[in-house]
């Protein structure tokens, strides 16, 4: 949550007087006074403890909403200029940062150093304004993804002892059509996350109440306007960018103070609620009650006189003794609820030719909000799409377990005799992470090189067919080609290679054909057996122009040639021999 009045700090039954005694106490001890900028972050006035009238919430990242108060507690988790990064231990809750909340914080400050060095944004800073926004995601409340069990809502700004906020996000991420809300672990109004919202777990969504997403988002907003946060000016202005309040910049910096002494870790879910609230006069020095036994009190340092209960913070109300709730065992994490991303390692472009294995297989890392590998997550390979390609087993889908270093690699993939793409998809068992998808593409076996087996010339009459075989040998980089697509053209030029209409022909069934296409055999051979082309009824020159994918080609000569003419046949010779007897006339008239 975030503030709306800034002037105040703890409010209800303390005075004045002992609210500045524990401000003064809290200063001297642990965090350096923060004095504010003339001006905030966006320009909108001047800030300081005057300030009575609720501004209006531009420009603020969560519309200067209310915010948690409590103070850290007096006792520092350890002694300062020890490290920072202390080991997973039970101890207050208090003084922990729930596992999941702190990866978060860490991850964002990773990721923005490496994008943004100039901003110098520490962890710490996200985690001190993540604890007064939301008690660090209601003391790390959160699923195995990073997302709040349920909406973190700050008040409606509807200008009743708040800003006056209308509705900018139709209600998608406040529920209120009429009014906008903080939202989230980091508290963002709408407005302000449809700019600066972020998806730090790679799961296609960015969500306000995933501490990932919002811790990112925060992160970025902090380090707008090229600020760097190693600078006091520019620290003081990103967080009064955050909220517009000196009380605000005070508290926060009490608490990046804080946990630069030192913090650790504690399991998710076993944070401390805050209470007291920066609107709430009813509710000031209400102690704070934690969801774990309480831990036995650490002992003084030597030297050091042990406070009395009435002094855990100067001027604050010994409270009555708070029943303790039983142990809450979190959930046990799968290896797959560790999982925040998969990410592809290797062949993430699969290519072979028809009826021949992938080179390589798909292979990818599952890996964890920190980056780190999980092992023992299940991963499924899927093909997707229309293909004939199968996994070993002629299967479309396996599951494979990533072993200890994360990585799962799926078994071998073989091309059918389809060609085309498609996608191998891997998907982590049982979540709904973004999947890892791997291209694939699937190519016809191609030959460079043709040649001619024997040299026997083919020849045949008119109407009769060939009675050699034709045989040749496909190649590709040397190497023997079986199972290329050869094409096999009748023409009748070298040059211009076009289909004949006429001369020697194929034929299909009852069909006459010059185009068919043949593929070699398992020796790369292709052979036309004697008989299978025919002559036709055209005599001349032809070709058989025979070519591959890959840029194989050669002609082989087919001559045609017209059938033999016949001799004439003589005319039969009339029988007898000598001059024919004069035969008398019919007509002569007979002698007197």
């Amino acid at each position: 949550m975030a503030a709306h009045i800034g002037h105040r700090l703890r409010k209800g039954a303390t005075s004045g007087v002992v609210v500045a005694a524990a401000v003064a106490a809290l200063a001297a001890s642990q965090a350096p006074e923060a004095a504010p900028p003339a001006d905030n972050a966006n320009g909108d006035h001047a800030i300081g403890a005057g300030d009575t009238a609720p501004p209006s919430g531009d420009g603020s990242a969560t519309g200067d909403s209310p915010y948690f108060t409590e103070l850290p507690p007096l006792h520092t988790p350890n002694k300062p200029g020890a490290g920072t990064d202390l080991p997973v231990i039970t101890g207050p809750a208090e003084a922990g940062i729930p596992a999941s909340v702190l990866a978060a914080y860490k991850r964002a400050e990773q990721s923005i150093r490496s994008t943004a060095p100039g901003c110098n944004l520490p962890w710490q800073l996200l985690a001190g304004i993540g604890k007064v926004e939301s008690g660090q995601a209601r003391g790390g409340r959160v699923d195995a993804n990073g997302t709040t069990l349920s909406p973190i809502l700050g008040p409606v700004l509807n200008g009743v002892g708040f800003a006056n906020i209308s509705d900018t996000d139709d209600g998608a991420y406040d529920g209120d059509k009429i009014h906008d809300r903080a939202v989230g672990p980091m508290q963002f109004i709408p407005s302000t996350w449809a700019t600066w919202g972020q998806d730090a777990n790679s799961d296609g969504k960015k969500d306000p109440n995933n501490i990932y997403d919002a811790a990112q988002a925060a992160g970025l907003y902090l380090c707008a306007n090229d600020r760097n946060l190693a600078l006091k000016a520019d620290l003081d202005r990103a967080i009064l960018s955050y909220n517009r309040s000196t009380e605000y910049l005070n508290l926060v910096m009490s608490w990046v103070t804080y946990y630069q002494r030192g913090t650790h870790q504690i399991p998710d879910g076993t944070g401390v609620i805050p209470v007291d609230r920066s609107d709430d006069p009813g509710r000031g020095n209400r102690p704070t009650a934690p969801l774990s036994p309480a831990p036995t009190t650490p002992a003084p340092t030597p030297g050091t006189p042990t406070p009395k209960p009435s002094q855990t913070h100067p001027g604050t109300v010994t409270p009555p003794t708070v029943p303790t709730k039983p142990p809450v065992t979190p959930p046990a994490v799968t290896p797959a609820g560790k999982v925040t991303r998969l990410t592809i390692v290797a062949n993430g472009r699969l290519t072979t030719t028809t009826g021949s294995d992938f080179t390589g297989s798909p292979r990818v890392a599952a890996l964890d909000a920190s980056g780190k590998p999980v092992a023992g997550v299940a991963v499924r390979f899927e093909i997707a799409g229309t293909t004939d390609s199968r996994f070993a087993g002629g299967a479309r889908s396996v599951t494979v377990t990533t072993g200890s270093a994360g990585l799962a690699t799926a078994p071998a993939l073989r091309a059918g005799e389809q060609t085309g793409s498609f996608t191998v998809r891997a998907t982590v068992v049982g979540r709904t992470l973004a999947a890892a998808d791997f291209a694939a593409t699937v190519t016809e076996r191609q030959a460079d090189t043709l040649t001619r087996v024997g040299e026997d010339s083919l020849s045949a009459a008119t109407g009769t067919a060939f009675a050699q075989q034709v045989q040749v040998k496909a190649t590709d980089k040397g190497a023997l080609a079986p199972g290329v697509r050869v094409t096999a053209v009748i023409v009748t030029s070298k040059t211009e290679p076009t289909e004949s209409t006429e001369g020697p022909y194929f034929k299909q069934g009852d069909e006459v054909v010059r185009t068919v296409t043949l593929t070699t055999g398992v020796d790369g051979l292709l052979t036309l057996a004697p008989g299978t082309l025919l002559a036709g009824d055209k005599a001349g020159p032809f070709y058989l122009r025979l070519t591959t994918p890959g840029g194989g080609s050669v002609f082989v000569d087919l001559t045609v040639t017209a059938p033999p003419t016949p001799e004439p046949t003589p005319e039969p010779t009339p029988s007898g021999t000598g001059s024919p007897e004069a035969t008398p006339s019919a007509t002569s008239s007979p002698t007197a």
